[in-house]
């Protein structure tokens, strides 16, 4: 039997592969892709209508680059040595893919959030991309740079002594580990911060499908429907509607027979496309509206199309061939609670899909409005939930003794962290200048 102290020696001779020291070194290999090709290759299976949505979003700013571009890093990623410690990663794990949703039981809970690119790889990689995105976010709020680099710094430190915590915890203990989202009144550092966060949970604990319904819906004949507002949400076509009908009991059966009993409980009222996020936009995207008891019983559910992670071209292939299903998977295995009314299938044209509940409570922080002692608590909290994350499904233990007892793991990473954001605002500047030259069309403000 392999005992805990053959665990840590496990994580303690991964330092000979990759000295912790050396995560903070970034150059970029000699035939780093061009970050605009890459982007382009992602958009040729995309709506084609909705892309110039998508650049124009992530031309934003640096930090809206980031979003949009896992790809370009998880490229960038693969190209350095690794530690070989595996774990479930995000896989796109930067400060606004954290949040706030509801449990099952109604409580509030803050973790991970987002999963489109969830897959098994090297710990350090979801690590990295946070302390970037915390790097990022920071000098883009005009942060002086020492704090720029100790936020990212703390960052690192805040997952390194989670994981030392949770490795000396047992194995339904780490399961059973959440973080209440109370907890981050204790986090805000002046009155007026945790005034922001008491409204903010206010107004999680009041998205719900109920309040959807009189923000997305109006009756039109005497018949309830989605309010259209294109092209970000726009009635789904006839030929939609009937596939979104059809492949209903097929998501259904991807539910554990409780949940499908609940579901058969509501019958469907209307959907329609909806363009999410920065990176995902041009994907197939559905919002249904199903109606339970009466009409003021409402059900919202996202149906979303699942492509191939970002990091799979870079890892050995994973458990799951179906990218419907290996999003679910890994939601499940990283959040410490999970929606109720995940599931997957396999849609028209055999596109992969997965649907989850479009509001239960869900809100992320404003992090574009952060002074840097409230960035830096915010990114320590984050730094803290992926740590509990990927102690789910990685070995906790070894990753402790990886880890270890000093700072040398932080520091390295906030420097990678720095670096690694001049490459990104510099990946920035080529995208901003690919749209002025024509070679990509970008809609601004949508």
């Amino acid at each position: 039997m392999t005992t805990p102290a053959d665990r840590s020696r496990r994580g303690r001779d991964a330092r000979r592969r990759v000295p912790r020291s050396g995560h903070g070194l970034w150059l970029p290999s000699l035939d780093r892709a061009d970050p605009v090709a890459v982007l382009e290759r992602q958009g040729r299976d995309r709506l084609p209508e909705l892309l110039p949505i998508r650049y124009g979003r992530m031309t934003a700013s640096p930090f809206a680059f980031l979003r949009g571009s896992a790809a370009v890093m998880a490229a960038d990623l693969a190209a350095q040595p690794h530690t070989g410690l595996t774990v479930q990663l995000c896989g796109d794990a930067h400060l606004l893919n954290f949040g706030l949703y509801a449990s099952p039981e109604r409580a509030l809970l803050f973790d991970v959030n987002d999963f489109d690119e969830t897959f098994p790889g090297p710990f350090e990689w979801d690590v990295k991309r946070l302390a970037v995105s915390v790097a990022v976010a920071a000098r883009e709020n005009g942060h002086p740079e020492p704090k720029v680099r100790r936020a990212a710094l703390e960052t690192a430190a805040a997952y390194r002594t989670a994981m030392r915590r949770l490795a000396r915890l047992g194995e339904l203990a780490v399961w059973y580990e959440r973080i209440d989202a109370e907890q981050l009144l204790f986090l805000a550092r002046s009155a007026r911060h945790r005034d922001r966060v008491r409204a903010s949970l206010t107004r999680a604990r009041r998205r719900t499908s109920l309040q959807a319904l009189g923000r997305l819906t109006e009756v039109v004949d005497g018949r309830r429907r989605i309010i259209q507002d294109p092209p970000l949400l726009q009635a789904a076509g006839a030929s939609d509607s009937a596939a979104l009908r059809k492949i209903f009991s097929d998501y259904r059966s991807t539910l554990s027979e409780d949940r499908r009993l609940l579901l058969d409980r509501y019958r469907f009222v209307d959907a329609a496309r909806k363009v999410v996020g920065v990176g995902s936009v041009g994907l197939r995207c559905f919002v249904v509206l199903l109606a339970g008891r009466d009409a003021d019983d409402p059900l919202f559910l996202q149906i979303k199309e699942a492509r191939k992670s970002v990091l799979e071209d870079h890892l050995p292939t994973g458990p799951y061939g179906h990218a419907g299903h290996r999003v679910v998977a890994g939601q499940r295995l990283l959040q410490a609670a999970g929606d109720i009314f995940l599931g997957w299938m396999t849609g028209p044209q055999g596109r992969a899909f997965y649907w989850r509940q479009l509001r239960d409570m869900k809100a992320s922080a404003d992090v574009a409005g952060m002074g840097a002692a409230d960035l830096l608590a915010y990114a320590r909290l984050c730094g803290t939930a992926l740590a509990r994350a990927h102690a789910r499904s990685g070995d906790r233990v070894a990753l402790a003794g990886y880890l270890g007892g000093a700072d040398t793991f932080e520091r390295a990473v906030a420097e990678f962290a720095l670096a690694y954001a001049e490459q990104n605002a510099a990946d920035h500047a080529a995208l901003s200048a690919a749209v002025a030259a024509g070679v990509v069309t970008a809609a601004p403000d949508v």
